[in-house]
């Protein structure tokens, strides 16, 4: 006979992670390979609100004791645990088994389920030495790029509204103080983000980082996770974000969408339920809701306005909403992303599904995270060939603007309409933030200048009469044969006043997997963005608590570290 809800004040605490016999009152630990993974104690039990709370239906119920945590809301601490005898369900349909761990999943479930699946499953105990240690960079990075924004306009913006919109005091701010984490996490991806200093995942055309690494980091605090449960977040969020955005490569910016802010929602929600303590059907439907808040146009690239900067922030806190949602019962549509009015039918115009179900199969055994690009320049992923091909050849040969006559760029079509056209007003870009956006100026500064650093996107930088003179013989020609998105690409022509012509080709972006930058480039960039907010002995607590997370027991050291203000 079924029981009945406690009507106890501390209803839907749970303690420990383990489930106390109502009678017996001690402590029933699931087993190892049914516990949530790797967590420490959630704050609120899934599925029921606090006091009498509605109860779920058997089914539900069933689930919840298979796969979280169940606490007898009487008790204020846990005696001593012993393992369950509770066998898991067995589903009527046989799957494959998950990698590292995850639980068997059929091939005909939606994806977001079997995504879902995916990232309840798996395990950071077991993740590859070399994931671990990129998931590691990420964070560094990530955090980097948003510690060099927070002394910027857009930056006291964002930070504003964060502290306004509040909450719970219980996740860190990147300029300082504390929010509740779907406020913390909207300001920290923002700055994150908001320079385009950072990673990029090549045809999905996806940032992972500033979306992956604010909302695991926030939410591992508010919830006491482990260091290494944050990294297995981070590696989650990238998994899914890259996949949702690879199964569609070009399609989101055909249709004048961003990616990043589609792709990372699910990104966000999948680092978000992880360390929530949602079972695989509740995030599923956290997926589901994320379908119906994934927004972010391109039209920011006409003016350089800041909305690009917001949609990282926007998908983080998105995502963790969704999490919230789906924790306390709410449900999303199981085909958000195949379904005939899901994602991909209303944000890409189809989708093949061979594509998403062979990116579906290598979850668990291929790491999108090795395959990110970390930047070098702070600016658009695209361009960043193309200034190395520039770079190469003032290095080389040294030509003074005044000697160039004209500039040719090889390009595929596909990002003609964003960092091209309309030709003239890219080449005179109205302010820092759309020159990041704009080849022929991008090109142009290097060859002038010989470098493309933070300071060289000031609005009075751009102003810049002798970049902005070689800028407008800077042109482009379409290249059939480049293989666009799946390859980042450059190739320059400078044809000089004397009639002579210098090239340089590149077939891969430096920072990537075919020429990544090295732990001691980027921890350079890391202390280089970082001093613009920190102090010194601040930026190097920072690079050791990063360092050490994967065997912290929780993310505190490093939270205090990032505080301009107090111990460290």
């Amino acid at each position: 006979m079924p029981r009945r809800p406690s009507a106890a004040p501390a209803a839907g605490r749970a303690v420990g992670g383990a489930r106390v016999h109502p009678r017996r009152e001690r402590a029933v630990r699931p087993p190892a390979r049914l516990r949530p993974h790797d967590r420490a104690a959630p704050r609120d039990r899934p599925g029921r609100q606090a006091g009498r709370g509605r109860r779920l239906p058997r089914r539900e119920r069933a689930a919840q004791r298979r796969t979280g945590p169940v606490v007898h809301r009487h008790l204020p601490g846990l005696a001593r645990r012993r393992p369950s005898r509770r066998a898991p369900a067995r589903g009527r349909r046989r799957g494959h088994e998950g990698a590292l761990g995850a639980p068997p999943v059929t091939a005909d479930a939606p994806a977001a389920r079997r995504l879902a699946r995916f990232v309840c499953g798996l395990d950071a105990a077991r993740l590859p030495a070399r994931v671990v240690d990129q998931a590691s960079l990420l964070a560094l990075d990530t955090l980097g790029c948003g510690l060099a924004a927070v002394p910027l306009d857009f930056g006291a913006s964002v930070l504003a509204a964060a502290r306004r919109l509040g909450g719970p005091p219980e996740s860190t701010l990147l300029g300082g103080g504390r929010a509740g984490a779907a406020s913390a996490v909207l300001a920290n991806a923002t700055l994150a983000h908001g320079l385009d200093f950072d990673d990029t995942r090549e045809d999905a055309i996806v940032h992972t980082g500033c979306v992956a690494v604010p909302v695991a980091l926030a939410v591992a605090e508010a919830t006491g996770a482990s260091g290494r449960a944050a990294l297995g977040a981070i590696v989650a969020a990238v998994e899914v974000a890259c996949r949702v955005g690879l199964a569609v490569p070009g399609r989101f910016h055909a249709r004048h969408f961003h990616p990043t802010a589609l792709a990372g929602c699910f990104g966000a929600a999948a680092a978000a339920g992880r360390l929530y303590g949602l079972d695989d059907e509740r995030l599923a439907h956290a997926f589901g809701v994320c379908g119906s808040q994934a927004a972010g146009i391109i039209e920011y690239l006409a003016d350089g306005s800041w909305t690009k900067r917001l949609h990282a922030g926007w998908a983080a806190h998105a995502g963790v909403v969704a999490a919230l949602l789906a924790r306390e019962g709410f449900t999303g549509p199981r085909a958000v992303l195949e379904g005939d009015h899901g994602l991909y039918a209303a944000f890409a115009g189809g989708h093949d599904p061979s594509r998403l179900e062979a990116l579906l199969g290598t979850l668990g055994r291929e790491w999108e995270i090795e395959r990110l690009t970390f930047k070098p320049y702070p600016c658009g992923s695209i361009a960043q060939p193309y200034m190395d091909c520039a770079a190469r050849l003032r290095r080389e040969h040294g030509p003074a603007p005044e000697q160039i006559a004209e500039v040719r760029c090889r390009t595929a079509a596909g990002p003609v309409p964003r960092l091209w056209e309309p030709l003239e007003a890219k080449r005179r870009p109205p302010n820092g933030y759309a020159a990041k956006f704009s080849l022929p100026y991008l090109v142009a500064l290097v060859l002038a200048n010989g470098h493309a650093g933070l300071d060289d996107f000031s609005d009075a930088a751009v102003a810049d009469e002798r970049v902005l003179a070689l800028a407008a013989r800077v042109g482009y020609e379409i290249d059939p044969a480049i293989d666009y998105p799946r390859r980042f690409v450059g190739h320059v022509a400078v044809r000089l006043r004397d009639g002579r012509v210098l090239e340089a080709a590149q077939d891969h972006p430096r920072g990537g997997p075919d020429s990544p930058l090295t732990r001691e480039e980027l921890e350079a960039k890391f202390r280089s963005n970082a001093r613009a907010s920190l102090p010194p002995d601040r930026v190097e607590a920072v690079v050791a608590a990063v360092a050490g997370l994967a065997g912290a027991p929780g993310v505190d050291a490093l939270a205090r570290a990032l505080q301009r203000e107090g111990p460290a």
